[in-house]
């Protein structure tokens, strides 16, 4: 099937965008525009002076455990020159017809009401937003997948003008998953790198329009824009691509075809891209605004076939897959030379010296901040003074820490041919020699496996590792 078609309207959630109606109080001026995020997948402006609600809201059924993860309350918004300030009331309704369908649960306690309909006191523009969710539709109990109704929003503004809206909750959820790709190693640097999509829907009801994000490092580059895909300029590197006449009925797979091609960094090592799925009808998610915008790619458009995935899988359709987005970590096939060099410093005991220990990579690959520096001060002398960071304004607390007898401190992210200088002071003592060695960081006991991958420098020449820290007369 190409997904590169118009979306017909068609089946339950295609009903809704046909019916879905937002009454609008002319009146009322001056409006703050925005773009609801829930309803940014099909192309709809809050309008100004308006309650704003998504056309269609999929609900979980009845006694299901699993459905979509964290998923995002229903949103309602206001545009409105009143609604920073002042109480204002909000009242929420299960029209007649659906009380069988969907229940009103969760109430704050600005809310009061029943299961039919909620009445709440409410200031600001945001009337229903985690952290602040004043009602929660859920499928009633006996409900099937597939069965819907509405529920009417009224906003009554200070002047006691009403703003309404209105949502199809469907019983029943899309709940598209992207395979998850394994690791990419020892990438050639600048190479070009194919992002393959293969997205399942595990849920009860179609996909109906598929959006997709590809999030790069900021230091890869996209190799080919595509024509159905834009480029947010507030999303930094990523591509935001769309099939609105794709349909995914529950069970089958969507294969995206070309692979995005995409361009690896020449120098650093460790790197992610990102990639994320969501029905178009749905939206990316809560706060997921800056998707929405950006220039059309100038290449050929993607398409995507869909295909039932049966037992074993099809092409494309192994391997592991993950709900809404997974992080691809990648591995250039450089390393990174870091180097020390000796330090002798002169005095009698008792005299103070300042110390400069210079870290050094000489390239050719940048891993981020993947080393750390121990120095082990030659005996009989005492650290007066060490490096400090800045924890908050005009506040400091020692950079390294002090083990057995030694200083480790970590070492900032190096490009080739940069250094790190840390510096101490030193009261001497008898003439000795110390060591200042860089080493990789130890992985850290609670990252997760492919982190552990990203904390070495993959030094080609770890002769040059130690130095020597002389005190002589």
């Amino acid at each position: 099937m190409d997904g590169t078609g118009t979306d017909t309207g068609t089946g339950t959630a295609g009903a809704a965008r046909r019916r879905g109606t937002r009454a609008r109080a002319a009146a009322v001026v001056l409006a703050l525009l925005a773009v609801l995020p829930g309803a940014a997948g099909c192309g709809a402006a809050a309008d100004p002076a308006a309650l704003s609600a998504p056309d269609v809201y999929y609900l979980r059924p009845y006694g299901d455990k699993k459905g979509v993860e964290d998923k995002a309350p229903l949103p309602v918004e206001v545009q409105h020159l009143y609604a920073a300030t002042g109480a204002h009331r909000l009242t929420v309704e299960v029209e007649r017809g659906a009380e069988k369908t969907v229940r009103l649960s969760e109430h704050n306690p600005d809310c009061a009401g029943d299961a039919t309909r909620v009445a709440c006191e409410v200031t600001g523009g945001s009337l229903n937003r985690t952290g602040n969710v004043r009602f929660t539709p859920v499928a009633a109990r006996g409900s099937r997948v597939g069965d819907s109704g509405f529920v009417r929003f009224t906003y009554t503004t200070s002047d006691g003008t009403p703003l309404t809206a209105r949502t199809e909750v469907v019983v029943g959820e899309p709940v598209p998953e992207v395979r998850t790709p394994g690791a990419l190693r020892d990438v050639r640097p600048g190479s070009e790198v194919a992002g393959a999509f293969v997205v399942r829907n595990t849920g009860e009801l179609p996909v109906r329009g598929l959006g997709l994000a590809l999030s790069l490092d900021d230091s890869w580059s996209f190799a080919q824009r595509y024509a159905n895909c834009r480029y947010p300029t507030a999303g930094g590197r990523t591509a935001v691509c769309r099939f609105p006449g794709l349909r995914i009925a529950p069970g089958q797979t969507a294969v995206v075809r070309p692979a995005l091609r995409m361009r690896a960094s020449r120098t650093k090592i460790y790197a992610r891209y990102e990639q994320r799925v969501w029905p178009l009808d749905v939206g990316p998610g809560e706060y997921s605004a800056w998707l929405s915008g950006g220039d059309r790619g100038e290449g050929p458009a993607l398409t995507a076939d869909v295909r039932a995935t049966g037992r074993g899988g099809t092409e494309g359709a192994g391997g592991d897959f993950a709900q809404g987005r997974v992080q691809v970590p990648v591995t250039l096939a450089l390393g990174a030379d870091y180097a020390v060099s000796d330090v002798t410093l002169h005095g009698a005991p008792g005299t103070e010296r300042e110390l400069r220990l210079v870290v050094r990579n000489g390239g050719p690959g940048d891993p981020g901040a993947a080393a750390r520096m121990v120095f082990t001060p030659p005996p009989g002398a005492r650290v007066t003074a060490q490096p400090m960071a800045e924890i908050d304004e005009d506040a400091y607390e020692p950079l390294c820490a002090y083990v057995g007898a030694s200083y480790r401190c970590p070492v900032r992210s190096l490009e080739p041919g940069a250094s790190d200088t840390l510096v101490f002071t030193l009261r001497l003592g008898g003439p000795g020699t110390g060591t200042v060695r860089v080493e990789d960081n130890a992985p850290g006991r609670l990252d997760p496996p492919g982190d552990r991958e990203r904390t070495g420098r993959r030094d080609p020449d770890p002769a040059d590792d130690e130095a020597v820290v002389t005190v002589a007369p």
